[in-house]
């Protein structure tokens, strides 16, 4: 069987990487290899970074409606591709086929789609001016070439957050993906190629991210940075792309706060959606779920059965309601963050071990741990794992105190029948998102979504007319008309 090779695709072309090194990708569930994949360096990015000015300025000269035509040309071939999109999806990234990966490439097709609309209806304005005579207008515009560097545990929607604003707005893209999800994302930029980008609009350049990655950050010729991805990594991004404009969306550890007037069986279900999908690997998972003395055990007691409830195993499999974990180092992490709450006097109710059984050391079995101590790393860090960590308060104000020590602000939710404590928290909490009754999941592609000022969770809004906002900027033109 021949091997399948992934090769960057830059002005037009798909091309293996100058140095002619390769890398594999590899499938989570079993080890097995799925490709080789371009391992790009410094001089392909480069390359990319010049096809991307030239594609910028074509697009910059299409009108909106023509730029909102090729995203709709884009959403026409992910659609027509939805069974091979979402089968490369669950077999490298490691999410249920048939629970998840379908739902992950059905909004790629609408990010695009949504972009198309948003763009046509992008208006300016006629600013009124002292000076008689002379009239002024104002409009966005592109910034010019951006540099998209996406993540692996949403390698099909996360990248088209990005994508699909900047080809509307008129932006040349450079766009480096995670390198555990190169095959996904070779699969998605074969959609755009299909569907007759110019060339040079969208250059994918596999590879490291410390070199290819951070090439595209420091070099003077991106105008822009957008990213999804760790706190840790986001600061060095700001740090090397200092005085560009930045959209940058990083991690969450987010409360699920359940009030003792709440509906418990809703609550339980939203707790344990926002754990366990993905296997928690979700930017606005539900990292702790915060909850008073007299709510506790029976809130325990109801995680626990969906816990078990979860079927665990090949995510190609039909049945299967949670894979495995992408890669070793979540693992490592979330088997860290387990041991520390059990050894602070957590208690576990189940899971917490690797579930190797079900066909590699990368499953990890669904987890709920009762009487999480504030200090512990599951309260106070984000997991990125299928751990439910149940933290007991004292009452309403401890319960927004703990929520807000974290350093993560992203996204909460609030499960109450109370709409005057639904709006006291929903304002107290710092988060950039707050869902009452909803998961701390719960998100739509056009809505603003992003970090609190003062916490580790990024800078700018994601969602429809905010990422547009973002990937454009304003400019003014004066008229002397005298």
């Amino acid at each position: 069987m021949q091997t399948q090779i992934y090769r960057n695709f830059i002005e037009g072309a798909w091309c293996d990487a100058a140095s002619g090194e390769t890398f594999n990708a590899t499938n989570p569930t079993d080890g097995t290899v799925i490709g080789s994949v371009a391992k790009s360096d410094r001089i392909d990015a480069q390359g990319a970074i010049i096809a991307a000015r030239k594609g910028h300025k074509i697009l910059d000269a299409m009108t909106a409606w023509e730029r909102a035509a090729l995203c709709n040309a884009v959403a026409d071939q992910i659609q027509s591709r939805r069974d091979s999109l979402a089968s490369i999806l669950s077999a490298e990234q490691g999410k249920p086929l048939i629970s998840e990966a379908y739902g992950e490439v059905d909004a790629a097709a609408t990010g695009f789609r949504e972009a198309a609309e948003l763009i046509k209806w992008m208006e300016g304005e006629y600013i009124p001016v002292e000076t008689p005579n002379v009239r002024a207008v104002s409009y966005r515009k592109a910034r010019g070439v951006y540099a998209v560097i996406t993540p692996w545990n949403f390698p099909i929607n996360i990248p088209v957050e990005y994508l699909a604003p900047c080809l509307a707005a008129g932006n040349g893209v450079v766009w480096v993906p995670a390198p555990s999800t190169s095959a996904c994302a070779s699969a998605l930029m074969e959609c755009i190629v299909e569907a007759g980008v110019p060339e040079g609009s969208i250059n994918l350049v596999h590879g490291p991210g410390d070199v290819v990655g951070d090439e595209i950050v420091v070099n003077p010729g991106t105008d822009g940075i957008g990213f999804t991805g760790s706190p840790v990594t986001g600061g060095i991004i700001s740090k090397r792309g200092a005085g560009k404009p930045m959209l940058l969306e990083l991690g969450g550890n987010g409360p699920v706060i359940v009030l003792n007037d709440a509906d418990l069986e809703k609550a339980a279900d939203a707790a344990a959606f926002g754990c366990f999908f993905n296997a928690g690997q979700v930017c606005a998972a539900t990292g702790r779920i915060l909850t008073t003395r007299d709510t506790h055990e029976a809130l325990a007691q109801k995680l626990k059965e969906r816990a078990e409830a979860i079927t665990l195993g090949n995510p190609l499999d039909e049945n299967t309601t949670m894979g495995p974990l992408n890669n070793s180092s979540v693992v490592a992490k979330v088997a860290q963050h387990v041991a520390d709450g059990l050894d602070r006097g957590g208690k576990l109710l189940t899971g917490g071990r690797v579930a190797a059984e079900h066909g590699s050391e990368l499953f990890y079995a669904p987890t709920v741990i009762d009487d999480v101590p504030i200090d512990s790393l599951l309260n106070t860090a984000e997991t990125f794992g299928p751990v439910a960590p149940i933290v007991v308060c004292e009452d309403d104000e401890d319960l927004i105190r703990t929520a807000n020590a974290a350093g993560h602000g992203l996204a909460a939710g609030v499960f109450t029948r109370d709409l005057s404590r639904a709006f006291n928290f929903g304002e107290r909490i710092q988060a950039g998102l707050v869902n009452i009754n909803n998961p701390s999941c719960y998100w739509e592609l056009h809505l603003p979504f992003g970090g609190a000022p003062g916490k580790n969770s990024g800078i700018g809004r994601l969602g429809g007319k905010h990422t547009l906002r973002a990937v454009t900027e304003i400019k003014t033109i004066t008229f002397n008309i005298g």
